[in-house]
């Protein structure tokens, strides 16, 4: 089945018999391009996700919102009720796939389209159930009122903005990798287009590809470096030891039975298999993953994914008769054996992707079985060799978990089936440790401000000066600098907002303040400021926002902007970006900036990060400027009268 977005709005559904086709499309849409009862949202950007129970969920939206409802089985119409599980600014671009026996939403969050002013970012909210509650990783539900932590990809100033709208896929190796766009910042925008609806700009989104990690139970690209942007190492697609039929030839394998090459439109070339075993003439070592496409075609058939032979074979089951995935070691009544039922309905008779993980050194083997290998298996048995006492398990152990131990491949089947793209690999090796975050160096006093003095910010002597200032309602009083927020804006050609600036100190620095922001209704906003000019800086502040798909809501985030000059216009003329929207905010959060100056590519570059403690800190993306200007550091309190923002400290600290 294929689902596609039509340009007028709306979901649609094909189905053929082989992903080659032919396509036989639904008269009626799937979800309509108006919004329906339970998602009022943009009907765009769907994903498909089959439970292990053989549930088919439908998850889309964009503009704020991001729905889920489960289709019938032939994907043809929403069934049950219609759930909204996530929102947020510009939220869209959901994947669902499970880890671990939990649901991860990955989504992309922010403008996508800006070109390198584009702030995408892709985060996540893990949950027990596909249709949520999804929770970010400081346990804010998806569906609150604010921004979400959670990051997953982030800009991180390699010369690619706007990072998102994924898929995940698992190569050979076992290893999951993120497919998405990014926008080059160097040549980021086609030349614009004259339609009958006017000049149409577009960015430039190159396909990336780079890895994913799972670090204490979250998925990070990179282990949080972010983006690559040189050679990297790629996907593993072949196998060391394994085949695809594709010379029509059983080169490397031996037989043992009634075994025959046959072809597919579909497949290609591929073997079908009687009662009988095809096995690998080379072996491998250590911690491996083996991998095959079965289909399992006589009733009551079983097909088994194969790691060696004789008394210590390992072997992945899929069982028509008994209806399940079954991991065997060992043959006879001496074997050892753990299975999972498959969900009821299961398309033994199509292709099926069926993986078996041997952990060599602790004796484990781990089987999954799913139609795509995108993370979301319909079945998942793991069996602990060591767990069982008898002599038959001791002998499987050492026959197929030793270390050491070199083993086939193969598959083997009772009754008839086929099988395609047999694999034997080493194992992916686990990133189990983030890439380390910033971290400040020595406090820096002559570019700090704790606000417990006498003299007033921006008078003299304070060490700061006003742009358009002194700004109306400022005190110093009890610690803090305390200034509400002003009917004003700092955004292209309206620049009527105060900032009170310091001088920046020189080389790498973080700036971090602590803000308290009061007030009600939208259109509100405060925090810090690396300013060149109006024309040309970076902000982060916490502020008050509406979301487009719910009125009168009032949003809370940590919102993440620039404006600087579009080098693509001559003369190059000022943008202002779509924000990156930061973790939740709290009653009192922290905000902090760690500009580095990168010589070598003539720019600022400025990360972000957050935190409701002080403590545990949340780091962004990163938005790059000219360093043609010097930055200097600033505060803001703007947008619309209403608010009281509290600043209770400016620190700066030098970065080792």
């Amino acid at each position: 089945m294929l689902t596609y977005g039509l340009s007028t709005g709306g979901l649609a559904v094909a189905t053929a018999p082989t992903p080659t086709g032919p396509w036989s499309h639904h008269e009626e849409l799937l979800v309509p391009s108006a919004p329906i009862d339970g998602c009022p949202t943009g009907n765009i950007d769907q994903a498909l996700f089959t439970d292990d129970d053989g549930t088919l969920y439908l998850y889309w939206g964009s503009y704020d919102v991001v729905c889920v409802s489960e289709l019938s089985p032939d994907a043809a119409e929403l069934t049950g009720p219609v759930t909204q599980v996530a929102q947020g600014r510009r939220m869209e671009g959901a994947f669902v796939v499970r880890h671990d026996d939990l649901y991860y939403l990955m989504y992309s969050d922010a403008g996508c389209c800006e070109g390198a002013f584009s702030g995408y970012t892709v985060k996540v909210g893990r949950s027990e159930s596909p249709r949520g509650p999804f929770l970010d990783d400081d346990g804010v539900d998806l569906m609150a009122e604010s921004s979400k932590g959670g990051y997953v990809l982030t800009s991180n100033g390699n010369g690619f903005a706007g990072p998102g709208h994924h898929s995940v896929v698992t190569d050979l190796a076992g290893q999951d990798w993120m497919a998405y766009h990014a926008i080059p910042t160097d040549d980021p925008d086609f030349p614009p287009v004259d339609t009958r609806n006017g000049v149409l700009n577009l960015s430039k989104r190159p396909l990336m590809i780079d890895r994913l990690d799972w670090i204490d139970g979250w998925p990070v690209v990179n282990a949080g470096a972010g983006p690559s942007s040189g050679p990297q190492p790629a996907p593993v697609t072949s196998g060391a030891v394994g085949t695809t039929f594709a010379d029509g030839a059983l080169d490397g394998f031996t037989a043992d039975g009634a075994v025959a090459l046959a072809e597919d439109r579909d497949a290609g070339p591929y073997v079908r298999l009687d009662r009988s075993s095809l096995v690998s003439t080379a072996r491998a070592g250590g911690d491996l993953r083996a991998q095959a496409d079965l289909r399992v075609t006589g009733p009551g058939a079983a097909a088994g994914l194969t790691l060696g032979e004789g008394a210590g074979r390992a072997v992945a089951w899929v069982d028509r008769r008994a209806g399940e995935l079954r991991v065997e070691v060992g043959r006879g009544s001496g074997a050892v054996r753990t299975a999972t039922d498959l969900p009821e309905g299961f398309p033994y008779g199509d292709w099926n992707v069926v993986t078996l993980d041997r952990d060599a050194a602790a004796g484990i083997f781990t089987a999954t079985i799913s139609a795509d290998n995108i993370k979301d298996p319909q079945g998942t048995a793991t069996l602990d060799t060591r767990a069982h006492g008898s002599v038959a398990a001791t002998d499987a152990t050492r026959a197929t978990g030793a270390l050491g131990t070199h083993v086939s491949v193969g598959v083997t089947t009772r009754g008839t089936a086929d099988a395609d793209n047999i694999s034997l690999v080493p194992a992916a090796v686990p990133v189990t440790e983030r890439f380390a975050d910033p971290e400040p160096g020595e406090l820096l006093p002559d570019s700090s401000d704790e606000f417990d003095g006498d003299v007033v910010p921006g008078d003299d002597g304070s060490g700061w000066t006003w742009v358009r200032g002194p700004a109306d309602g400022i005190r110093l009083a009890e610690g803090a600098f305390t200034w509400p927020t002003q009917a004003a804006e700092l955004h292209l050609g309206n620049n009527t907002a105060s900032v009170l600036t310091r001088d920046a100190p020189d080389g790498d620095y973080l700036v971090e303040t602590k803000l308290r922001l009061d007030g009600v209704g939208v259109n509100k906003q405060a925090g810090l400021v690396l300013y060149g000019g109006d024309d040309q800086f970076v902000k982060l502040v916490r502020s008050q926002v509406g979301l487009s798909r719910k009125p009168g809501s009032v949003s809370q985030q940590v919102e993440f902007t620039k404006e600087g000059p579009r080098p693509t216009t001559t003369p190059p003329t000022a943008v202002h970006s779509s924000p990156m929207w930061g973790a939740a905010p709290g009653g009192t959060t922290w905000l902090r900036l760690y500009a580095h100056e990168d010589v070598a590519h003539g720019e600022h570059e400025v990360r972000m990060a957050s935190s409701t403690d002080g403590e545990t800190w949340r780091w962004g993306g990163v938005w790059t400027l000219p360093n043609d200007k010097a930055l200097r550091i600033g505060l803001v309190a703007m947008n619309t009268p209403g608010a009281t923002a509290t600043f209770d400290y400016v620190r700066t600290y030098n970065m080792p």
